[in-house]
C-alpha cells in the first residue's frame, strides 16, 4: 500500500451517506406511466457517484453496476427515494450499495422499488487510479456489509479476468 493511502483518515460508511429525492414526471416514463428503468439507473449512478466523492474526496468514476434488482414499479407522480452508503474498498475502488423506495405522496405509501451495487474507482489528476480512504468500521452492520462487499469485489475481479 502506498505511504499516500496509509496518511489518510479512515471514515465511517455514515460520513460519507447520500440520500437523494426525485420527483417523477411524464417524460419519465412509458405511455402507460411506468418509470423508464433507464431513468432509476441514471439516479442510482448519480447518487452512488455522490458517495464516492465524498469518500474519496476525489474524482470518482462508475467501473461496475450489478445486483440490480427492480423489484416494484415507479409510477409517474412517485417520489423515488435514493439511499446509498458505502460498503467495501480496495486500494482506489469503492462499492456502494443503492436502495430505491417509491412514495405515493396522496396516500402517504412507501414501496421498496429497487437496489444495486455500484463499483467506483477513484482517478487523480492525471485520470489514474488513486487511493481512497480506508473504511472505519464501527457498527456490527458496517462489518458485515464490509465483508459481503469483499467477497462481491472478489466475484467481480475474478469475472473481469475471464
Amino acid at each position: 500500500m502506498s505511504s499516500e493511502s496509509s496518511n489518510m483518515r479512515e471514515k465511517s460508511p455514515s460520513e460519507s451517506h447520500a440520500e437523494v429525492i426525485v420527483r417523477m414526471f411524464p417524460s419519465d416514463a412509458n405511455p402507460a406511466g411506468n418509470v423508464f428503468g433507464g431513468e432509476i439507473l441514471k439516479h442510482i449512478d448519480m447518487v452512488a457517484g455522490i458517495v464516492a466523492q465524498r469518500h474519496s474526496q476525489s474524482n470518482a468514476v462508475t467501473i461496475s453496476m450489478d445486483s440490480v434488482n427492480f423489484l416494484k414499479p415507479v409510477f409517474v407522480g412517485n417520489v423515488l427515494s435514493l439511499n446509498a452508503r458505502i460498503n467495501y474498498v480496495h486500494n482506489s475502488s469503492m462499492e456502494i450499495e443503492v436502495k430505491a423506495e417509491a412514495e405515493d405522496i396522496v396516500t402517504g405509501i412507501r414501496t421498496v422499488t429497487g437496489s444495486a451495487f455500484v463499483t467506483f474507482v477513484s482517478l487523480d489528476k492525471n485520470g489514474k487510479p488513486t487511493p481512497v480512504p480506508k473504511l472505519a468500521l464501527k457498527t456490527d452492520d458496517d462489518r458485515r456489509k464490509f465483508e459481503e462487499g469483499k467477497i462481491r469485489m472478489d466475484t467481480r475481479l475474478k469475472n473481469r479476468q475471464k
